[in-house]
Order: structure tokens, then C-alpha cells, then sequence
């Protein structure tokens, strides 16, 4: 792990809004995604802001803001640099539909604000000078390779479903190990992923497939079995990639991510038909479903079989022949 002060010396803009809240009398820190992966050493994606700064302080703040998300108290700063959402300090009430919290309240407590959010390795803040504030040991899990939920996990889970899928994407993308305790109350908590909207679920799943570890995701899926316990069930035969440890090794080698779930789903032997019905009840939009099937429709007319996949190679190349691109 390097620098991750380094992130405040890249983004000017980050570091002004840092500036500007602070220098006015408020508490302001990067949080969350940004924080983690500045950590690690990664590429920053998305930078979020946290601030003891009421959302009608921060607008006083900054010549130009948006009010994104007054309702959460997130307010947008918009810079020449680009855009940086700010969000107050808060806790959270009772959740609705396991899934967005009932109202949120004001604090000006750093720590209860991180209190709130899913696992140790987000809950992380750094100041402007660098320094990561980090009550939840979030750094010592990284170091361990351990993914841990904040507090207790049932908690975490049942205030939002959604985040057992995140709990996947997560292990599978930074190549973590899920804690003992974390992952029993995921399998425990399973039943409620039936309250999350499909088109959340559908995200989810893509980020884990487009990601750098697509096989570990899908073996954490089989062995949480949350496909089970989805708000629609799907037709398709998931266990049947057991069968598959070589293929499931090779999606990672696939760049477009269409590729990987041709191939994904082409291994569960189902016809073409079915995985359009799967993939509509997933919310996949009409032109990612027509990709995918381009290349399933073929794998009916060539018998492939766990104990002999090099008719693979034929399905993928004709397929990607229909498709007119390229054929490694």
C-alpha cells in the first residue's frame, strides 16, 4: 500500500473543495470508494465528499452547486475541474423495502457517519492533508485480504439486500476473502435479495462479469446461492457451471464484456429462447440481449460437453463471424 495522500495531489479539484469547507469552520473529508482505493493504490474512480457542513452551508460555499440530493443531504459542486459530490454528515432511520433508509438525520460526528455504510474497507476517510481516518480497521482487513462488514453484519444486510451482491463484487474485484461471520449472515440473509429491483441485481452481476475476476464471482454466487432468491426467478440451470472450472477460468481472458456472458451462458446449455427470457427478466436492454444471443443461437447446432470443450472454439469463432468482428 502507498501513498494515499497522493490522491489530493492529483485531483486539484477535490483538494480545493477540501479547502474552501474547511477553511470556512467545517469538517471535510474524502470518503468512501475513493478512500479504499486510493489505499490500495488504484485507480480513483468516483470521489465522494463528507462534511459537517449543512447542504445550505456548503451552496454558500461555492459560486455554482446543484441540489442532486437534498433529500440526503447531498449537494453537487461544479468546478472547471469537474463536478464533487458533497454529502452532510448523517445517520440513518429504519430502512424501507431492505434497500434506502426512512430519513436521514443531520450529525456532526465523523465517525457515526461511517458507522453507517457496508463494509470495514469503505469506511474510511481522509482529510486534506492526507491523513486516512479509519475507526473500522478497514486498512488491517485489506492487509489481511478480508472483506468485513461494519458492526454486525446481519444489520448491514438486512438494512439493504443489495449489499450481499456488492459483498460478491467486492471479494471477486480486490480478491478478498469474505469473513467467517460476514459471509453466515449473507447466507442467512439471503431471502431478502428478493426485495431488491432487478435492474439493481442486473447491475450488479454486470460489474462482477466486466470485472478482473469474473470465474471468483461466479463461484461466490454458486456458493451463496443468492441467484436463488431473486424478486424473479430465473429459468437457467446456474449450477450446471460447476461442470466448467477450465472454461469459467478463460471468460477473464474475454475483453468485451458481451463476450463473457456469451460464453457464461452458453456453458449452462440452455437454448437461445430461455436465455432471452432470463436476460429480459435481468432488465438487459434489447441490444445487449441480441449480442449475446448472436452467439447462443450457434451453440444448439454444435454438441460441446465438459469432458471434451473444444467445439468451444468453433461456437466462439462462428459467432463471432455473425457478429463481424474479430475471432482470436
Amino acid at each position: 500500500m502507498l501513498d494515499a495522500g497522493k490522491i489530493l495531489e492529483e485531483d486539484r479539484g477535490a483538494s480545493y473543495v477540501l479547502a474552501k469547507l474547511t477553511e470556512a469552520g467545517y469538517e471535510a473529508y474524502l470518503v468512501g470508494g475513493c478512500v479504499r482505493d486510493a489505499v490500495l493504490d488504484r485507480p480513483i474512480k468516483d470521489i465522494d465528499i463528507a462534511t459537517s457542513a449543512l447542504p445550505e452551508q456548503v451552496i454558500a460555499c461555492f459560486p455554482r452547486t446543484a441540489p442532486t440530493g437534498l433529500q440526503h443531504g447531498t449537494v453537487t459542486v461544479i468546478l472547471q475541474q469537474g463536478t464533487y459530490e458533497v454529502t452532510t454528515f448523517r445517520q440513518e432511520a429504519e430502512y424501507e423495502g431492505f434497500r434506502r433508509p426512512a430519513s436521514v438525520a443531520y450529525i456532526s460526528d465523523l465517525t457515526e457517519d461511517l458507522k453507517r455504510r457496508d463494509f470495514t474497507m469503505n469506511a474510511m476517510a481522509m482529510d486534506r492533508g492526507g491523513l486516512v481516518i479509519d475507526p473500522f480497521a478497514g486498512q488491517k482487513d485489506l492487509a489481511l485480504g478480508v472483506l468485513r462488514c461494519v458492526g454486525k453484519a446481519e444489520e448491514r444486510f438486512g438494512e439493504d439486500a443489495l449489499r450481499m451482491l456488492r459483498c460478491i463484487r467486492f471479494a471477486s474485484t480486490y480478491d478478498l476473502r469474505v469473513e467467517e461471520s460476514t459471509w453466515q449472515a449473507l447466507l442467512a440473509q439471503a431471502p431478502l435479495l428478493r426485495h431488491i429491483a432487478m435492474e439493481r441485481v442486473r447491475s450488479e452481476l454486470q460489474r462482477m462479469i466486466d470485472g478482473p475476476a469474473p470465474a471468483r464471482a461466479v463461484r461466490l454466487l454458486l456458493a451463496s446461492r443468492l441467484t436463488a432468491h431473486l424478486k424473479k426467478q430465473l429459468p437457467l440451470p446456474f449450477e450446471r457451471w460447476l461442470a466448467w472450472d477450465d472454461a469459467l477460468d478463460a471468460v477473464s481472458a474475454l475483453e468485451e464484456q458481451h463476450d463473457r456472458w456469451s460464453m457464461l451462458l452458453m456453458l449452462l446449455e440452455v437454448p437461445a429462447d430461455v436465455v432471452r427470457t432470463a436476460l429480459q427478466e435481468l432488465t438487459f436492454s434489447r441490444a445487449d440481449g441480441d449480442a449475446v444471443e448472436a452467439v447462443l443461437a450457434l451453440r444448439e447446432a454444435v454438441a460441446v460437453s465438459p469432458a471434451d470443450p473444444a467445439p468451444l472454439e468453433r461456437v466462439w469463432k462462428l459467432g463471432a463471424v455473425r457478429r463481424g468482428v474479430a475471432a482470436a
